[in-house]
């Protein structure tokens, strides 16, 4: 399930950097937030984080030091987990939209899914 599970978030991670990077204005206009091209840097710098996550998450299906996996499961968890809690204060802050709930869920279940993969990893003494 970990290597699949890290597979599967490293290419929609890829794919959002790549939608970030050659169409900037098209992921926030699906929560109704409109950008020019004085915004675009924004999404260029999202599209780059993305891009990294991507890398890390596509990366680590080659590592076997268990150790290792749990910190980059506790990096994809933390990440989620706070883009989930400042979209929730978003949503506090403006109007409700599906789209956007429906990436906090995303995110949640995101997590959940990191949450087990990490448990399910055997870690021995100290590496």
């Amino acid at each position: 399930m970990t290597r699949i599970l890290l597979i599967v978030h490293g290419i929609i991670t890829m794919a959002a950097a790549v939608v970030l990077a050659v169409l900037p204005a098209a992921i926030p206009a699906t929560v109704g937030i409109s950008i020019d091209v004085e915004g675009w840097l924004l999404s260029y710098f999202l599209a780059a984080a993305e891009l990294a996550i991507a890398l890390l998450s596509l990366g680590a299906v080659r590592l076997g030091n268990a150790a290792a996996l749990r910190l980059i499961f506790d990096v994809f968890i933390v990440f989620h987990l706070s883009t989930a809690a400042l979209e929730v204060l978003y949503l506090a802050l403006t109007e409700v939209t599906p789209v956007l709930v429906a990436n906090v869920a995303i995110r949640m279940v995101a997590s959940a899914l990191f949450l087990i993969a990490r448990r399910s990893l055997r870690i021995g003494p100290a590496q």
